[in-house]
């Protein structure tokens, strides 16, 4: 149990102690004290005064003084300053802590849990390569999926490939008239990025095309219609949804070509899933539900023979389920995907991960789900995030302005071998090694920039601020777990007893079993010390909350404070040089959790820590 609901859960048995009055744990709110007032934590008194006919002063000295003499090894003191009870927390709990977990690689981790929870991310469109916005939410997917299992959860990662409709059928018929039998291999192009050509070249001609309609005195609004490029991709859906042999082999063949070049950009940026859907495979039991949703009254029938759903009374509008073609939209396939989870995984939870701009979609899916009855709609959840914007603006794939993955991962991995160079700090590396740390420090970079910021906001991506030595950075973090490493290195090999020979390199898992407890050095701990030990406790309370709120930003924080807490720890205080023994075994101890929180916290960022850097 966490400091704080020690706090908590003993200040409710004093209260019903001293007052014959029972709590909850979670009504007593407990904070860190101001760094201006003596102590640790703070209780707040005023929502109890009222209740228990006591002054704050009168309040706080009774209870303050009951925790001291129950809990004298967790409270050293306490002092009541306008309402509030602020306890001084005993340094021997601290030590005894910190010999505790020390030595836990698993450090922060829960048991597990009987609760699944399925994260579907990434969700890419085989028309395309993956750009820069579904980097965040690789990014954020990913990071979700692990601060849940860190959590205890069973999790389930899943990606739906948007691999048929009318946005394939534009890739497919530009490819049909423009590429001449060209291929990836014949061009010496990225199978995702050749198919995504063709889809911008698409967009040129349909906008040609509609110039010229409109030149013939044509609406826009008709021409946009009447275009005969577009009316080919139409008909290709047709034809696709009819089984037709032809476009069938097309449409496999460009599709192979996308998933390959998907599969090179995966591998690379370290995603990757439990299991792939595909909207060609669940669209079909999406459209079965539609006729169900029809015979149950759930949706009704235009006289065109569209398929909407009235959604007025949930303060939305009407929404379209089938095209009057018979063909499925996107709502189509995900109501189907929306069964097909249920039946094949039955999680509690199922998350989906999408950008904002699909706010509406999801409410709508949910409700759908809902009116349909559907096993565990109600705990369908969309984790929206913002768009991740250029300086120059919004990308928009059918004008080709796009920041695609593949270039922008090449850009940060050269920023990192540019930085590093310039350091000066290559000697004793082999190539092997060098080339294994620029793509370390440069996909950390990326990772760490897209995932510091809250997933709610929109960002603004700038390569150069995001790997700075300096900065709020990955670069920063794993610098510090390197110079930890280091220093636990130079230890180990001095010769001399001590923490790490004892125990060993923290990967093999044995642990020091001497007790500290009874030790003046270690139960004593400089401002600093403790201040570096209380932040390392907070570490398995940061990844509850962070599942709770789904924002891997707050372990980026928290990484980021720690690596900051320890370097300045470090400029103060030697480790090898330490006063006495026992403060070099503690400040050892405090080195070695302090690595092991910085590598588990970036781990779950998807984030590798070198060794040494």
């Amino acid at each position: 149990m966490d400091i704080i609901s020690q706090i908590k859960e003993n200040t409710k048995k004093a209260i019903s102690e001293l007052y014959q009055h029972e709590i909850q744990p979670n009504d007593i709110l407990v904070n860190e004290t101001k760094p201006e007032f003596e102590g640790d934590y703070t209780v707040v008194l005023f929502s109890f005064v009222k209740t228990l006919k006591k002054s704050p002063d009168a309040l706080g000295n009774e209870l303050g003084g009951l925790l001291i003499i129950k809990y004298p090894t967790l409270f050293s003191g306490f002092n009541i300053i306008k309402g509030f009870l602020n306890l001084s927390v005993a340094d021997g709990y601290w030590a005894s802590f910190l010999q505790n977990n020390y030595s836990i690689n698993e450090f922060g981790q829960k048991e597990k849990t009987n609760q699944k929870v399925m994260v579907e991310y990434s969700s890419p469109n085989t028309n395309k390569p993956l750009h820069l916005g579904h980097l965040r939410n690789n990014f954020l997917g990913w990071s979700i999926s692990a601060i849940y299992k860190a959590n205890g959860y069973d999790t389930v990662k899943t990606c739906i490939a948007n691999d048929r409709g009318i946005h394939i059928c534009k890739s497919m018929i530009a490819w049909q008239l423009f590429a001449n039998g060209a291929t990836p291999e014949t061009t010496g192009t990225k199978g995702d990025h050749f198919v995504g050509d063709y889809y911008v070249r698409f967009g040129s001609e349909y906008k040609k095309q509609v110039e010229g309609l409109q030149a013939t005195g044509m609406s826009k609004e008709e021409a946009e219609k009447e275009a005969p490029i577009m009316k080919a991709a139409q008909q290709m859906l047709i034809d696709w949804e009819a089984g037709n042999p032809a476009v069938i082999a097309l449409w496999k063949k460009m599709n192979s070509w996308v998933y390959a070049g998907f599969e090179e950009t995966y591998k690379k940026i370290g995603s990757d899933f439990d299991k792939t859907y595909y909207e060609s495979d669940t669209y079909l039991l999406g459209k079965k539900l539609v006729q169900y949703g029809l015979e149950q009254k759930v949706f009704f029938k235009k006289e065109d023979g569209s398929v909407w759903i009235d959604l007025t009374a949930d303060g939305l509008d009407e929404k379209i389920v089938q095209r009057k073609d018979g063909t499925a939209v996107y709502i189509t396939q995900d109501i189907g995907l929306a069964v097909n989870k249920y039946e094949e995984y039955h999680c509690d939870e199922s998350i989906y991960v999408v950008g904002d701009e699909q706010n509406y979609h999801f409410k709508v899916l949910k409700l759908i789900c809902q009116k349909l009855k559907i096993p565990a709609a109600d705990h369908i959840f969309h984790l929206s995030y913002g768009m991740v914007e250029l300086p120059t603006g919004r990308m928009k794939t059918r004008e080709g302005n796009v920041v695609d993955a593949d270039d922008i991962v090449d850009e940060m991995i050269h920023e990192a071998e540019r930085k590093t160079k310039e350091q000066g700090k290559t000697e004793g590396f082999t190539d092997e090694e060098l080339k294994d740390l620029y793509e370390m420090i440069g996909i950390g970079g990326l990772k760490f920039f897209l995932l510091r910021v809250d997933p709610k906001k929109r960002m603004l991506f700038n390569t150069e601020e995001s790997i700075d030595l300096h900065g709020y950075t990955a670069t920063f973090i794993q610098y510090a777990h390197a110079r930890i490493k280091s220093i636990l290195r130079k230890e180990r090999e001095s010769g001399v007893e001590t923490l790490e020979s004892r125990i060993g390199d923290q990967e093999s898992g044995v642990s020091c079993k001497e007790s500290n407890r009874d030790k003046p050095g270690i139960n004593f701990l400089l401002p600093l010390e403790k201040k570096l030990i209380i932040n390392l406790e907070k570490y398995p309370a940061i990844i509850e909350q962070a599942c709770q709120d789904m924002s891997p930003s707050l372990i980026a924080s928290y990484a980021f404070d720690l690596a900051k807490n320890f370097n300045s720890f470090y400029a103060e205080h030697s480790i090898a040089k330490a006063e006495t023994p026992d403060k070099k075994e503690l400040r050892l101890q405090i080195a070695q959790l302090t690595a092991t929180t910085l590598k588990n916290s970036m781990a779950l960022l998807g984030i590798k820590v070198p060794e040494r850097m």
